[in-house]
């Protein structure tokens, strides 16, 4: 089974990928949580739904085990569900040597890493991930919940001791949650590398081949291209920041729409769209993006701003944005595929990349 190490600063932990993950891991992680006083599982309603039957099956041999099932979507990343999850935390007697497994996708994992890390000041915590989005979102130790004026806004860097992606859990998505996820598939290649770019511009043509053509190795490498970037600079004092490409003014849409209206990923094409318009415009940026916009729609994704945005609300959230210092906002651009820079925008820059795409 593919294994890829993240060598953070804080901690070295293994990220296991196959078709068949979870069950070639279960005998060594039951084993492993056999060491701890109590284990905190933690998921949404969808993924309770659908598998969490696999873990319970698994984990029976466990002594004492804790499920708490938690609504689906960005609902989960609120301060009322945080409150909620940490009180049966407590009332279950939880103690610094007990374990959480975060089993769902990227909310799950934010929202259980952020329980973890803040739960007796620290206890450990593995993860499960179980959508394409949380190839991205599983791996650096990035966890946090949201603000109502912004994304992930409440948070840390805290490094799971685990992360065990069953891809074969992928088949239950709905096609938006696999577009969703895919658009940081896509992230990944653009700061990073032109030829994954290329294969996943020549594989995967239609939303069908999201289910019929294997994305293991694919995935693989996205979280090879985060691993390396975290190795680097794990708590974004630098080139980490990279890794946001496409989110500053996609968290900001998320935001504005009430982290509701639009998936996480689906902000983010957003975003990679106004970046690159940025791109050419700062950096002349050599990229053949009608080809590539084309490629998004037969996926599926929507390539123009939706109508009717208020550029005023959208600009005070990306005011927001976690690369914000001093009031600047610092946008991640491409020089060219694979060579991203961060450039410190004014207003009337960001302003004016906004009119063009509206236009």
């Amino acid at each position: 089974m593919p294994e890829i190490t993240v060598h953070a600063a804080s901690k070295t932990y293994p990220v296991y990928i196959s078709a068949n993950a979870l069950e070639e891991t279960f005998p060594k992680l039951v084993k492993e949580l056999g060491k701890y006083s109590k284990v905190f599982v933690l998921t949404d309603e969808n993924v309770a739904n659908y598998q969490l039957d696999k873990l319970q099956t698994a984990f029976s041999q466990l002594a004492d085990v804790v499920y708490y099932v938690t609504p689906s979507g960005e609902t989960a990343k609120t301060f009322p569900v945080y409150e909620a999850v940490m009180t049966k935390a407590i009332e279950e007697g939880l103690d610094r040597k007990s374990a959480l497994v975060a089993f769902g996708g990227g909310v799950i994992g934010d929202l259980g890493g952020f329980v973890a890390a803040t739960y007796m000041r620290g206890i450990a915590f593995y993860q499960l991930p179980t959508t394409v989005l949380a190839h991205d979102s599983a791996v650096g130790g990035k966890v946090a919940i949201n603000h109502p004026l912004g994304k992930n806004m409440i948070g840390n860097f805290y490094q799971p001791e685990a992360v065990i992606y069953d891809t074969s859990l992928l088949q239950t998505l709905s096609e938006r949650e696999m577009r969703s996820g895919f658009a940081e598939l896509i992230k990944h290649a653009l700061i990073q590398d032109h030829t994954l770019l290329t294969a996943l511009m020549e594989t995967f043509r239609l939303p069908s081949d999201l289910y019929t053509k294997d994305l293991s190795s694919f995935l693989a490498r996205g979280i090879e291209i985060k691993a390396q970037i975290v190795a680097e600079d794990e708590t974004e004092q630098g080139v980490r920041a990279f890794l946001n490409f496409g989110h500053t003014f996609g968290h900001a849409l998320e935001a504005y729409g009430g982290f509701g209206k639009w998936l996480h990923g689906e902000a983010v094409i957003y975003g990679m769209l106004y970046a690159i318009a940025m791109s050419q415009q700062v950096y002349q940026l050599d990229f053949d993006v009608a080809t590539w916009k084309k490629w998004l729609a037969k996926l599926g994704y929507e390539v123009h701003l939706p109508a009717a945005l208020d550029w005023t609300a959208l600009f005070e959230n990306m005011k927001h944005d976690k690369k914000t210092t001093y009031g600047q906002v610092n946008m991640v651009l491409l020089k060219k595929i694979g060579e991203p820079v961060i450039y410190p925008a004014t207003e009337q820059e960001l302003k004016h990349i906004f009119d063009e795409l509206n236009a």
